[in-house]
This record gives structure tokens, C-alpha cells and sequence, in this order.
């Protein structure tokens, strides 16, 4: 059988990965600002990385906001764009294994959706995601890459940004820990420097896209959700995300290739004979 690969076109990156009788084949990452370059540039580079030929490509299945600029073939190849809702519910589904969850797709802003076998359905999303981090990590701290905001942020100390429980109450509140959040940014002190704030920027984003997919799981008698997208790779979202789920009893499952699920959902889509338009 012949490989089915998918790409997700996204803003600043195209994550593509490859499918062979159900195995992924090694997903890679390309940065551009350009769409279509970036889609081309991920392509050659997954081809030269496998050693394949292009006769051993059977279908390609685009998805991510620069899918729409596509409107023919790659290279001949029979060529599919995937709604990227239907993308992010199979691939999340698939990577973590599960029958249900609300599947959590972090990138520039955040998107859940709830899929299970029976079908896939659009949440809501929210503006708060990596777009989030990197503008006001540039507005605050004059930072606008990533890796040098999450490198700065590891020596950083909650305690001079944030205000918490412990800071406004001598007792517990209800199941609330003394440490829980109560302000993010509401305690910001003269004192913290460019670690602390950049701490507290990410702590920001994880805490709200964290909470949001409590309630949205909530609606449907689930303890779980998926988190998938480019953020789900950061250092901290693990930690952020482990006191979430003690706090609520909650669990936040971040699949292997987590960040490649909506390529890989595309890719399903095609194989599986999901609705998909060709070009």
C-alpha cells in the first residue's frame, strides 16, 4: 500500500507526517511565512528524509488555515483539503488511543472540539495561545521567540507575579490549595524581573486554556482531555497542566507527536474516507 501523507499548513509552521498501513512515519516541522513555501519545503524534506520517490505517495490531505490557498495537486499526486475541526478530532483521538475526549489544539489561538466514533464537533475556541505568549512576552519583555522566552522564564518565580489564595485568605477556600492562582499578574511586584514576568506570561496561557477545557469536558461527563499543537511541546504545560489535575481531578493526556495530531488527522480523513474536498 502506498503512504498517505498530510500536511497541516499552519501561520509560521507546516508540520507534515506520513501514514503506512496505520504506522506514522517520522513526522518533521518546517518553519516559513510563506504558505505555499512552507508546504512545498515540508514536502521535499519529508521525501528526501524517507528515502522515497514520489510514486510512493498514493494521496495527499492538506488541512490548517493555509490549506485555502491551495487549489491544485501536489506534484500530480491526488491531493485532498481536510476541515481542520474533522483533522484535529481524528488525530487526537488516534494518537491518545481514546473513544471520546475534548481534543485541545494549541497553536496561535486554541480550538476544542469534542470527537468521539461517532463524529466530530466544533466547541469553540479561544484567542489566548501561542499568539498570546509571544505578544506579550514582546510587549512586556521585548522577547518575540519562543525559545528564548521559555529559557528565560526557568529561573522565574511565580510569587512576584501572581496572586494567590494564600495571599487573600488565612483559610482554604472550598478544595482550593493555598498555592492556586486567585490573579494571574494580580500581585505583580516591583521586585520581579524579566524570569518571573516571562514565567508568569506562560502560567497566564496554560492556567486559561487549562480551566476552559475542564468546563468544556464537563458538558460531557469526561475527566479528560487531549492536548495537541505545538504548545502541548513546551516545557511547562506539563507542570502547569499536573497542578490542574490534582486540583480538579482532571487529566490531561499529551499523546507522542502531539504536536503533528492535526497532519495526522488530515491524513485519516483521506484514508478512512471522511468528507474532504479535492483539488
Amino acid at each position: 500500500m502506498g503512504i498517505t501523507i498530510g500536511i497541516d499548513i499552519g501561520g509560521s509552521t507546516t508540520k507534515i507526517v506520513g501514514i503506512r498501513d496505520g504506522e506514522i512515519l517520522a513526522p518533521l516541522m518546517v518553519r516559513a511565512n510563506d504558505p505555499i513555501a512552507s508546504l512545498f519545503g515540508a514536502f521535499g524534506k519529508f521525501i528526501d528524509a524517507n528515502s522515497l520517490a514520489l510514486t510512493d505517495v498514493e494521496k495527499v490531505a492538506v488541512t490548517g488555515v493555509g490549506a485555502s490557498s491551495m487549489d491544485k495537486p501536489i506534484y500530480g499526486i491526488p491531493t485532498f483539503r481536510v476541515e481542520e475541526f474533522l483533522a484535529n478530532g481524528l488525530g487526537g483521538l488516534y494518537l491518545s488511543k481514546l473513544d471520546e475526549a475534548v481534543i485541545v489544539s494549541m497553536g496561535t489561538g486554541t480550538a476544542f472540539v469534542r470527537a468521539d466514533r461517532d463524529g466530530i464537533r466544533h466547541l469553540g475556541g479561544s484567542g489566548v495561545g501561542g499568539g498570546t505568549l509571544l505578544g506579550l512576552s514582546g510587549l512586556m519583555l521585548n522577547i518575540r521567540n519562543i525559545d528564548i522566552l521559555i529559557d528565560t522564564a526557568k529561573d522565574g518565580d511565580l510569587g512576584k507575579v501572581d496572586l494567590t489564595i494564600g495571599d487573600i485568605s488565612k483559610n482554604q477556600i472550598g478544595n482550593m490549595p493555598e498555592y492556586i492562582t486567585a490573579s494571574n499578574f494580580g500581585k505583580l511586584s516591583d521586585l520581579a524581573d524579566k524570569a518571573d514576568i516571562a514565567l508568569a506570561i506562560i502560567n497566564l496561557v496554560f492556567q486559561t486554556i487549562g480551566m476552559l477545557a475542564v468546563f468544556a469536558s464537563r458538558e460531557f461527563g469526561q475527566k479528560e482531555a487531549v492536548l495537541i499543537g505545538n504548545l502541548s511541546r513546551i516545557p511547562y504545560c506539563r507542570e502547569i497542566f499536573n497542578g490542574l489535575e490534582l486540583l480538579h481531578g482532571f487529566k490531561f493526556v499529551i499523546p507522542e507527536h502531539s504536536e503533528h495530531a492535526t497532519a495526522v488527522g488530515a491524513a485519516l480523513a483521506v484514508i478512512n474516507g471522511r468528507e474532504c474536498v479535492r483539488l
